[in-house]
C-alpha cells in the first residue's frame, strides 16, 4: 500500500483555534445536522434487481449508529435506462414504501438520510440493463460495450422530467435531502466535460452551454423538493483524463451553480468512472480482485489493459484538498470536503480551511463508529489502509475485507461495470 506525504508542512496541531466544532450541531439548508461528518455515497451492492433489502437498511443503520450526521444512499437512478447495472435502484413510485425503511432506521439512530440521484449515462452497462442509455454526444462506451447515442432535445426534456419525478419519490420515502450526481462522468457530469461533450447546439461548446442541462436539472429537482429538504450536488472539479474537465472550466461552472441560488452545499470530487476511477480512490489497485468479479473474458481484459482505467495513484490524506481550496476561495456556498478524510486531525484541518462539512467513505466501511471515536478523542485516526479491496466487493455487498465477522455471501457474476 502506497502512502505519500501531502506536501503541506503545516503543523496540524494548530488547527483547533481557527475551526468550528465539527461535532456540534450545524445547519445544512433547512436541516439541523448533529455534527459536520457525512457518510459519502458508496454503492452498497445489496440491491438485487434494485430491491430494498434488509442488508441495505442495516448498512445505513450501522453508520448512523456510528455517529455520522447524515448517510447517503447510492446510487438512485432516475430511470431504468439511467441505472449503472441491473442491480441499481430506480426511484419509481412503487419503491417509496420500501425505501422508507432505510429512512426510519437512520432516523431511529439520530441521523438524517439523503438519496443520491443520477443517470449513469456513458457509465451504464447496457448489456446488464437490457436497455439503452444516453450521452451528450455519440461515442463508444467501454462500460456499455457499445455505441451510445447523443441525446436529442426531446431526450433532454424527458430526463429532466425523470429527475423531478424521482425527487418526489425520495420525499415520499421520508428522506431529508437529495444529492444530485454531477460527478465522475455520469450523464450530467459528461455534459460538463469538454472531452465527452462535442455538441454544437445550446448544450455544448462554452462553459455556460455545457452547464445548461445540469442547471436545468438542479432547477427541476429544487422545484419538486419539499421546503423541509436540503439539496446538494456532487460536483466534478476535474475528470482526471487528458482533454477532460479541469479547474479553468469547473470553477466558473461552480459559480453558475452558486448564482442559481438553489443548492444548499456542493460536495467536491473528481475523476471518471468511465476513464479513471482511481482518481477518487487513490492507493492500491487490487486488479486481481477486480478481475475475479467479472465474467472470464472481461476479467482477462482487465488483467491485460485494466491499468489504463485504474492507474496507480498514491494515497495521501485529504488528497482533493489542494484543488478544493480553489473553490473555497471563490465561493460562499457551503462546501463538503471529500477524499482522504481518515481521522480527527483531517476533520479539524478541513474546518480550519473553511470547509463546512466532510464526507467519509472507505474509512467508515472499516469503522462505522469512527465518528463517535473522533468526537471524544482529538487525535483519533482511522484504521483504513486504503488497500481498495473494498471496491470489488460492490458485487457481493460492499464491505471492508479486514473487518471481523462473516463475509457476505457472493452474488453471481455477470455485471461488467466497475464503479
Amino acid at each position: 500500500m502506497i502512502r505519500a506525504h501531502s506536501g503541506d508542512d503545516t503543523d496540524r496541531s494548530d488547527y483547533s483555534s481557527a475551526r468550528p466544532d465539527p461535532f456540534a450541531p450545524a445547519r445544512l439548508g433547512p436541516l439541523t445536522l448533529r455534527n459536520r461528518v457525512l457518510k459519502a455515497a458508496t454503492f452498497e451492492g445489496v440491491m438485487p434487481r434494485g430491491a430494498v433489502t434488509d442488508r441495505l437498511v442495516e448498512f445505513h443503520r450501522e453508520v448512523a449508529a456510528g455517529g455520522v450526521a447524515m448517510s447517503t444512499v447510492a446510487y438512485c437512478a432516475v430511470s431504468m435506462g439511467g441505472r449503472v447495472h441491473r442491480d441499481t435502484m430506480v426511484m419509481r413510485p412503487g419503491i417509496a414504501r420500501d425505501l422508507a425503511r432505510v429512512a426510519e432506521a437512520v432516523h431511529d439512530e439520530g441521523a438524517l438520510v439523503a438519496a443520491q440521484l443520477g443517470h449513469a449515462g456513458l457509465v451504464a452497462n447496457t448489456r446488464s440493463n437490457g436497455c439503452a442509455t444516453a450521452a451528450p454526444s455519440t461515442r463508444f462506451s467501454p462500460a456499455a460495450m457499445a455505441l451510445v447515442r447523443g441525446l436529442d432535445h426531446d431526450g433532454i426534456e424527458a430526463i429532466i422530467r425523470e429527475f423531478a419525478a424521482a425527487t418526489q419519490v425520495v420525499e415520499e420515502a421520508g428522506f431529508d435531502a437529495v444529492e444530485l450526481h454531477l460527478g465522475h462522468n455520469y450523464l450530467l457530469s459528461s455534459f460538463m466535460s469538454p472531452n465527452l461533450n462535442r455538441r454544437r447546439d445550446e448544450y455544448g461548446g462554452t462553459v455556460e452551454n455545457r452547464m445548461r442541462f445540469p442547471l436545468r436539472v438542479v432547477e427541476a429537482v429544487r422545484g419538486s423538493l419539499g421546503s423541509h429538504m436540503a439539496l446538494t450536488v456532487k460536483f466534478n472539479m476535474v475528470d482526471g483524463v487528458p482533454s477532460g474537465l479541469w479547474l479553468d472550466d469547473s470553477l466558473p461552472m461552480a459559480a453558475l451553480i452558486e448564482a442559481q441560488g438553489m443548492v444548499d452545499a456542493i460536495e467536491l470530487t473528481g475523476g471518471s468512472s468511465l476513464l479513471n476511477a482511481m482518481y477518487y480512490f487513490r492507493g492500491d489497485v487490487p486488479m486481481r480482485e477486480f478481475a475475479a468479479t467479472q465474467p472470464r473474458l472481461v476479467g482477462w481484459g482487465l488483467r491485460l489493459f485494466g491499468g489504463r482505467m485504474f492507474p496507480e495513484m498514491p494515497y495521501e490524506d485529504l488528497f482533493l484538498l489542494p484543488m478544493a481550496r480553489q473553490f473555497r476561495e471563490r465561493l460562499s456556498t457551503p462546501l463538503i470536503l471529500l477524499g482522504g478524510v481518515n481521522g480527527r486531525t483531517d476533520v479539524d484541518r478541513a474546518m480550519a480551511e473553511g470547509f463546512d462539512f466532510v464526507a467519509m467513505g472507505r474509512a467508515l466501511l472499516r469503522e462505522p463508529d469512527l465518528p463517535i471515536r473522533m468526537a471524544t478523542h482529538p487525535r483519533a485516526a482511522g484504521l483504513c489502509v486504503h488497500c481498495n479491496k473494498c471496491v470489488p466487493t460492490i458485487y457481493s455487498g460492499t464491505r471492508c475485507v479486514l473487518r471481523e465477522g462473516p463475509a457476505s455471501s457472493p452474488t453471481p457474476r455477470g455485471d461488467s461495470t466497475i464503479r
